[in-house]
């Protein structure tokens, strides 16, 4: 029971992989909150973990409403006192091709996956400074990473989720937060008629699950983005390469163009601990330039 003593809210975990979710903390030892759009929903969730000897509440809410945010977490805190773990998992889907879809539909799926994990980081940020311990998952996606054709919306949401996690992970260091991304691969409803019915039945949610434990625990890691499906565990990263100096001048782009294979070369490519390491690097190599006169 790595998590006994701990609590958690999952959002979004009245169905698919949310409940997955709820279920495995709580099999860890967890206290869960179940939080979910629909009230009945959440509380079956509850209901399987009291079954099975946890101890589970449940909230309905939508993760965009301030105020039913704030009304969960105090819901958490007025029944177990402390919030340990926040799982940022409420998500939607509304697929299109950019070329026709809706800008509404666009803010929309912003609106959830991002600004709803916002909200819910910033209710329990407080608690978390005060306590000095905090775990934070946001959910991102490989469409965020590497892009999906008619996933525009989805994919800006789940790479600006990654930005997110960097920035909070750097805040919150020195409060004891630790704030990771899982991008999972599972069949839920939102996964329906993308992939062939063989492939989908061996993404089962419960598969991903499992990721979250080493990204909740005492000795967790920060900045991590872990990738999970079918029972496959790999690690993204965003990186960057080690360049070179081109300097200015009206020729400066084609010089560029010319030196592009340099500028791309992965080896010797770097995982940034904040994001200052881009404009260090490049101030440092025009020094090195204005010494030697060196180009590449």
């Amino acid at each position: 029971m790595p998590l006994k003593g701990r609590t958690a809210i999952v959002t979004g975990a009245g169905g698919g992989l949310g409940r997955q979710h709820a279920l495995y903390l709580a099999r860890k030892g967890a206290k869960v909150l179940v939080n979910d759009l629909g009230l009945e929903a959440a509380q079956a969730v509850a209901a399987e973990i009291g079954a099975a000897g946890g101890e589970a509440i449940a909230v309905a809410g939508s993760v965009t409403d301030e105020a039913a945010v704030a009304a969960m977490v105090q819901r958490a805190l007025d029944a177990w006192g402390r919030i340990d773990i926040l799982i940022n998992n409420a998500g939607i889907l509304r697929d299109r091709s950019f070329a026709k879809m809706d800008l509404a539909d666009f803010r929309l799926v912003l609106d959830v996956h991002l600004m709803g994990a916002a909200i819910c980081c910033k209710a329990v940020w407080e608690v978390m400074r005060e306590q000095k311990f905090g775990r934070i998952v946001m959910t991102t996606s490989s469409s965020g990473l590497y892009g999906n054709f008619g996933q525009a919306n989805y994919g800006a949401a789940k790479m600006a989720l990654v930005g997110l996690m960097q920035t909070l992970a750097i805040e919150g260091a020195k409060y004891g937060i630790k704030v990771n991304c899982l991008a999972p691969t599972a069949y839920t409803r939102m996964m329906e008629g993308i992939l062939p019915q063989e492939q989908l039945d061996a993404l089962d949610p419960s598969l991903v699950s499992p990721a979250l434990l080493p990204l909740v625990v005492e000795d967790a890691p920060t900045r991590a983005v872990v990738c999970a499906g079918a029972g496959h565990f790999a690690r993204a990263y965003v990186t960057l390469t080690e360049g070179c100096y081109i300097g200015g001048g009206d020729d400066a782009g084609e010089r560029l163009m010319a030196a592009w294979n340099v500028v791309s070369d992965s080896a010797g490519q770097v995982v940034p601990d904040y994001g200052f390491t881009q404009a260090e690097r490049e101030v440092a190599s025009a020094q090195r330039h204005a010494k030697s006169g060196v180009t590449a």
